[in-house]
C-alpha cells in the first residue's frame, strides 16, 4: 500500500510568500524589531528552525520561551496574510487530490516544516486541508518539536505505523519541492519526489537524485495512475 506523504510550500501551495510575511510580522509586534534582516533562508526548514535562526539574527534569546511566543503571533498574523497576497494551489494538485483521496490502497499524509496549526491554516486557505485527514486528525510529521527535517520524516515514519501497523518504507513515497525533502526521505529509506513548482530549479533537484523527478505534478500522471492502481 503505497503511503503519499506531501510537502506543502511550493508543492501544494504557492502561498505567496505569507508565511514569511506573517514570521516578520510577528518579530515586529512580539518583539519590537524596527527593522527585518532578510538573511534567513526559509525554503525547506522547519517552522522551530526559522524562528529559531531569526531570532539570533536579531540579536534576540532563541530559548525556548522565546520560540514559542514567535511561532504563536506568527499564526495569528498568518491568515490575513495568507488574505492579503495573491497565492494558489500548485499545478495538477487538485487533479492528484482528486484520483488518490479516499482510495482504500492509498493513504494520504503531510510531510512537512510547518507547524500542525500553520499546516491547517494554509491547506485550510486553499481548500486542501480535508484530503489529509483520518478520522478528524492529520497523518504525518510536522515542525512544531523539531529544528531538523530528518527528524519531521521520523515523526511521520512513526505516526504511518502507529496508524497502519508496520510500513515498508520502501512503500513510503515523500513529495517535496527541496533537497531537502530528498535528504528527509532518504533519512527513513522512502522514496522521493520532486516538482519544480517551489524555489528550487528542476535540474537542482535532479542533481538529488530522487527516484522521480518531475517539473509540476502534472508530468507525474504515470506514477499517479500506479499509486492509485
Amino acid at each position: 500500500m503505497p503511503v503519499l506523504l506531501f510537502d506543502i510550500d511550493g508543492t501544494l501551495v504557492r502561498s505567496g510568500g505569507a508565511g514569511k510575511i506573517a514570521m516578520e510580522l510577528a518579530l515586529r509586534t512580539a518583539f519590537g524589531v524596527a527593522e527585518v534582516r532578510d538573511e534567513i533562508p526559509y525554503s525547506g526548514r522547519t517552522d522551530r528552525d526559522i524562528g529559531r535562526a531569526l531570532l539570533a539574527c536579531h540579536g534576540l534569546p532563541d530559548h525556548l520561551e522565546n520560540q514559542v511566543k514567535l511561532t504563536d503571533t506568527y499564526l495569528e498574523h498568518l491568515p490575513a496574510a495568507l488574505a492579503g497576497v495573491s497565492g494558489e494551489v500548485c499545478v495538477a494538485v487538485h487533479d492528484v487530490m482528486t484520483a488518490i483521496h479516499r482510495r482504500p490502497n492509498v493513504t494520504l499524509g503531510l510531510l512537512t516544516g510547518n507547524v500542525v496549526r500553520g499546516a491547517k491554516t494554509k491547506l485550510g486557505h486553499y481548500g486542501l486541508w480535508e484530503y489529509f485527514l483520518h478520522d478528524g486528525h492529520p497523518l504525518g510529521g510536522f515542525g512544531d518539536h523539531h529544528y531538523d527535517r530528518d527528524d519531521v520524516a521520523r515523526e511521520a515514519l512513526a505516526a504511518v505505523t502507529a496508524k497502519l501497523g508496520p510500513v515498508d518504507p520502501a512503500d513510503i513515497w515523500v513529495i517535496g519541492d527541496t533537497p531537502l525533502d530528498v535528504r528527509c526521505a532518504r533519512a527513513i529509506g522512502a522514496k522521493a519526489v520532486t516538482v519544480a513548482t517551489g524555489w528550487h530549479p528542476h535540474e537542482e533537484l535532479v542533481a538529488c537524485h530522487p527516484d522521480f523527478a518531475f517539473r509540476t505534478l502534472a508530468d507525474a500522471g504515470a506514477l499517479v495512475t500506479a499509486w492509485v492502481g
